[in-house]
């Protein structure tokens, strides 16, 4: 069987307001589909898009947000600069506290330096980063007006196109009209003929025996 594309006609379709035809043609929908071996996506419909598909991280975080899960909470313990509290500490342990201190102040060193590159360089880096921004965010404005105008467009094309088949339809729904209504009118004029004809061939059989 050939894909098949389903598409709902609410442009013309207005009688599904109404709360009890919308569930009952809901119910028929539902039906369909199960009957339906397979669905074709719309083909103007783009293709899922996954973000941070290359980036498990950020894909992580984004799922830890839409679950409105809280942050883990940073471990700070590795900042500590603990001593060893037993009076028989062995050398060997404050061996291990002494690397701890000086990996610390070199940890607070380095973090100097780079407040000093930040000093420095900082303020020219974030204005030539905030033009940056600026500038995408003009292109993503205008790729924003584009979508918007193609989703117009598409929704007045889609609209011109379910009024046309609307038109279209209720034509062909009074012509069936039309044609249900000759045949019961000739069914009638049958009836009617059958039992005249009836009468008259009693009639004769009556003329035949007298």
């Amino acid at each position: 069987m050939s894909d098949t594309i389903l598409d709902s006609l609410p442009y013309y379709d207005i009688d599904l307001e109404q709360p009890s035809l919308r569930a009952l043609v809901d119910a028929e929908i539902a039906l369909e589909l199960r009957r339906t071996p397979k669905l074709a996506t719309d083909p103007r419909v783009p293709p899922d898009f996954r973000q941070f598909a290359n980036n498990e991280f950020l894909a992580a975080e984004l799922a830890r947000i839409q679950k409105n899960e809280p942050l883990a909470a940073l471990d700070t313990t590795r900042y500590s600069l603990p001593t060893p509290t037993d009076p028989n500490a062995s050398e060997e342990d404050w061996s291990g506290a002494l690397n701890n201190a000086r990996s610390q102040l070199e940890h607070q060193s380095t973090r100097q330096i780079n407040l000093a590159l930040l000093q420095t360089y900082g303020p020219n880096a974030w204005k030539v980063h905030n033009y940056l921004l600026e500038a995408d965010a003009v292109l993503v404005e205008k790729e924003l007006e584009r979508l918007r105008e193609r989703v117009t467009d598409i929704n007045r094309d889609r609209k011109n196109t379910q009024l046309h088949t609307g038109k279209l339809l209720t034509s062909l729904e009074t012509r069936w009209t039309e044609l249900v209504s000759n045949v019961i009118q000739i069914e009638l004029a049958n009836i009617a003929l059958e039992a005249e004809v009836e009468q008259l061939r009693q009639q004769e059989l009556t003329m035949e025996q007298s």
